[in-house]
């Protein structure tokens, strides 16, 4: 069944080529397309296309289809299109001529945009939760280990002194840049688009006001073309949001493969989250977080992706659309489980002392010497000259190094200041 069908019989190679995987990656938008079906018919009830019995027995069948959803027994099988076809067959089914009215003022078009939406705004706010439970792990762990010292780097050189507490915070502090992205990713998603049919509105005397308020959006997208047109602008902000998301992790990821290798030695992770060779019984590899990492980086792709498959479009539908669904799906569902497991493994960690004191870390504390000298006297110029030349010569003798007082330093780390921030963060919409 096709809701487009008209008695043409269509070949099989098209059919199977413009179908694609839309069953699979309806299986995630079902729910949402019932919840949207349900408000439509409520709506259709309210303007009075559908009497109040037609009404009732459509919600009742679309909470029959939701139950069937939530117990596993809802398939959409190759006879279906997609998600709409097959709801709308199991309503016909049923209810005969009232089920065949459930697509009166709507097209596929809009009963697209609104699921995914719908979907989009469940699952950005879900993205963001398991977010701040990382921020909040990170945010512990740093607070932990604020007193070990770490080897800051430049260029991948020995720089200045660092700390454990101020690595882990960074990232968290970071992880709060992406939240502000999701939150205008949300804002973005946060508009309904229901009721612009096929992207030019409908000579139906329908109520989009009533159907965004039952579905929880906090505003309409008002002009039916711009509806129309948010698809492909929402999964290409969803999934660049995400992407930011992602850089955020993936760096991260890189600096625990770095730092957990032989050459670098300040941390480790228990055994059974780790790997091991099939020649080299010594190997402890860091392949979760390798493939985080390689994860990330694929959804970052995916975001450049997007921009090139929806760029220049003209106003309108096009069939294009149907291959970002399956990126932007992708992308969301893809980062729930990258964050849950980055989560439950960092939260592991093992912290190792690191012996500042071994002969590579010797100028570790050539800044601190300067000011050192700054503080007794001398012009930071002057001050600069004379660790660099005992640097030069080979004399320096590294100092036990200064405090660090200012906000956001290694000894004043301002993790509740960072926490108040993520705290500020409400993606409940």
């Amino acid at each position: 069944m096709k809701l487009w069908d008209k008695g043409i019989s269509i070949d099989k190679q098209i059919e199977k080529f413009t179908v694609g995987n839309d069953r699979e990656l309806d299986m995630h938008l079902a729910e949402y397309d019932i919840q949207a079906s349900k408000a439509h018919a409520k709506m259709l009830g309210k303007v009075g296309i559908l009497e109040k019995d037609e009404v009732e027995t459509i919600l009742t069948e679309l909470e029959v289809l939701k139950k069937q959803l939530e117990n596993g027994l809802f398939h959409i099988e190759e006879d279906f299109e997609d998600v709409h076809s097959k709801i709308e067959f199991e309503l016909t089914k049923k209810l005969g001529d009232t089920g065949k009215k459930i697509h009166t003022a709507r097209s596929r078009n809009d009963q697209v945009l609104v699921a995914q939406q719908l979907y989009f705004k469940e699952n950005l706010q879900q993205i963001s939760e398991k977010a701040k439970e990382l921020i909040e792990v990170l945010l512990g762990l740093a607070d932990e280990h604020k007193e070990k010292l770490l080897p800051g780097y430049t260029h991948l050189q020995v720089a200045m002194p660092s700390s454990f507490g101020l690595w882990f915070s960074a990232y968290a502090e970071l992880l709060i840049d992406d939240l502000y992205l999701l939150e205008a990713g949300l804002k973005i998603v946060d508009q309904n688009p229901l009721g612009s049919a096929a992207g030019y509105g409908s000579s139906f005397p329908i109520d989009r006001e009533f159907t965004t308020r039952e579905l929880g959006f906090s505003t309409q997208k008002f002009n039916v073309v711009a509806a129309q047109m948010s698809r492909g602008k929402c999964e290409r902000t969803v999934t660049s949001n995400i992407a930011s998301l992602a850089n955020t992790l993936s760096r991260l990821a890189m600096d625990i493969c770095l730092y957990m290798s032989q050459n670098f030695d300040f941390i480790t992770f228990p055994d059974e989250l780790t790997t091991g060779s099939s020649i080299m019984p010594h190997k402890k590899n860091p392949d979760v977080f390798e493939l985080v990492r390689g994860k990330c980086n694929k959804l970052q792709a995916i975001a450049n992706e997007m921009i090139l498959i929806t760029n220049n479009l003209p106003s309108g539908y096009h069939r294009d659309f149907q291959l970002i669904k399956e990126n932007s799906i992708y992308s969301v569902e893809n980062m729930k489980e990258i964050l849950d497991v980055f989560t439950h493994s960092i939260a592991q960690i093992k912290v190792k002392n690191v012996d500042l004191k071994d002969e590579k870390y010797k100028y570790l504390f050539t800044v601190d010497s300067i000011n050192e000298l700054v503080i007794n006297g001398k012009s930071f110029r002057d001050a600069y000259k004379i660790i660099g030349e005992q640097v030069q010569d080979g004399s320096y003798k590294a100092t036990e190094g200064m405090q660090h007082s200012h906000s956001g330093s290694k000894d004043n780390l301002s993790l509740e200041k960072i926490r108040e921030k993520k705290e500020e963060i409400n993606l409940k919409i």
